[in-house]
């Protein structure tokens, strides 16, 4: 990297999985749209024609004059070439396909178990963790021997076990996990607000929160706006809103499948009186299967969808489509802010601001105190010139620790399957019934069955 007077340039990015048909395209924008950091992007990817595409696209934004950060994009052949030298690493795989993605999501329904993402926990996300792992443990020892002092950062899921990997892989590495979920909970709080308090749009950055947890299952238990503590109003607009939920303009629940009414995050906060800060659709797999995913009339009941995979593969198609014609010039990128802050974190990476933002990382530093050390947790972190210092977050209430602690000790599970021999049946039952999605909702042998099954789907 090269230093200027508040610039940094000749930065070098390695991106695994450089053939996104999705984030890359977000990371393209947000670039574009930054003139103070600049450099060349090394897209990697077991789909070169796909890395090919995204390298044509990076590079069209060069020729835009609306464009003022300038990079290059370019195509490597192996991760020794991506990662040689690098300065960041960036890592936004998918596993296998949505084939196997099917069975992990599909196959459990046959006993009446329902995922609504099937990505993070529950049966699905450990599935797809036996699949990624072992991935993350070749790109751990990659970083390694090419690039010991990158920052590495990740947006693969499920987040918290390949975050966990690259640690066990190389203990020095620097490495984590980013996830935007609890910016669109900040979001929420932000419009509910502006609108019990009579005020004009508030921005989610002015918004302050005390993040804690692990990705997908974080809650704040401190929110304020300009000296206002905002849990009284939260608690206030519930009480008045709590069965029709909150609807975001132009974005009601029914008519997308990512969307909620937000009625989950209410229900939490009823029960356990911190607000949970991830959509609906992640919250609910974390809970017990007879809650918020009991079958689908349920899942309608509290206004949200499962996201099915059938849904996946039509808006891949389209994807694919959108690809071809930004290739051909047809379509461009717009260039509006994305609400990403991966971008920024860069920045703050090399020096050129001092960002606080949530993070996944191990929890070496307590920064909850009453979660293992050896976790991987999401808590606030600063973010400044080649460092990252976790924000002491306190502890959880011991009854949401009470909800966590199942999901650590699957992962402790899924890890020791991963570093074994990936076929250890006996262990992944013992996580699959220790599952709150699953666990007293089948029979031994029907979970052992189960599991038989998807690891035939979906391992190969």
């Amino acid at each position: 990297m090269k230093y200027e007077a508040d610039k940094v340039s000749d930065i070098q990015i390695a991106y695994i999985g450089g053939g996104s048909r999705g984030w890359a395209w977000t990371f393209m924008t947000d670039l574009a749209m930054e003139s103070r950091i600049s450099g060349t992007i090394r897209l990697y990817d077991i789909d070169r024609g796909a890395a090919e595409a995204n390298a044509i696209i990076g590079n069209r934004q060069k020729q835009r004059e609306e464009v003022s950060g300038k990079w290059d994009y370019v195509v490597k052949d192996t991760l020794q070439e991506a990662l040689s030298g690098a300065d960041f690493v960036v890592i936004s795989i998918l596993p296998k396909t949505f084939n196997e993605m099917e069975a992990d999501v599909h196959m459990p329904e046959r006993l009446g178990i329902y995922q609504s993402v099937g990505d993070t926990a529950g049966p699905g996300g450990m599935m797809r963790a036996l699949r990624t792992l072992p991935m993350f443990m070749e790109f751990g020892e990659a970083i390694k021997k090419y690039c010991p002092e990158a920052w590495v950062i990740n947006y693969t899921n499920p987040m918290t076990l390949c975050v966990k990997t690259l640690y066990q892989v190389f203990p020095q590495i620097k490495a984590f996990g980013c996830c935007h979920e609890v910016f669109g909970t900040q979001k929420v709080l932000a419009s509910i607000a502006s609108q019990e308090l009579g005020c004009d749009s508030i921005d989610r950055r002015d918004v302050h929160v005390n993040v804690l947890g692990i990705n997908h299952f974080t809650w704040f238990d401190y929110a304020s706006y300009k000296g206002i503590d905002l849990f009284p109003v939260y608690r206030k607009y519930i009480d008045v809103h709590y069965e029709e939920g909150y609807e975001e303009k132009d974005n009601h629940w029914m008519n997308s499948t990512f969307a909620c009414a937000h009625r989950v995050k209410m229900d939490l906060f009823k029960r356990y009186g911190l607000i949970a800060a991830a959509g609906d659709r992640h919250l609910a797999e974390f809970m017990p299967g007879d809650e918020y995913l009991k079958d689908p009339e349920t899942v309608a009941g509290w206004k949200f969808g499962l996201t099915t995979v059938a849904w996946r593969k039509e808006d891949l198609q389209k994807r694919l489509e959108r690809s071809r014609r930004l290739v051909s010039g047809e379509e461009e990128l717009k260039l509006e802010p994305t609400g990403e802050e991966g971008i920024l974190l860069i920045k703050a990476l090399c020096g050129l601001e001092r960002v606080v933002s949530n993070v996944n990382i191990p929890n070496a530093g307590h920064q909850i105190a009453n979660l293992p050390e050896n976790a991987v947790v999401e808590t606030n972190a600063v973010f400044e010139r080649d460092a990252i210092r976790p924000v002491l977050a306190g502890s959880v209430p011991e009854q949401v620790r009470q909800l966590i602690i199942p999901h650590l000790e699957n992962h402790d599970r899924i890890m020791q399957v991963v570093l074994g021999d990936n076929r250890d049946v006996d262990l992944v039952v013992e996580a699959f019934q220790n599952d709150p999605l699953v666990k007293g909702r089948a029979t031994k042998e029907q979970v052992q069955a189960l599991v038989r099954d998807m690891m035939s789907a979906t391992l190969g």
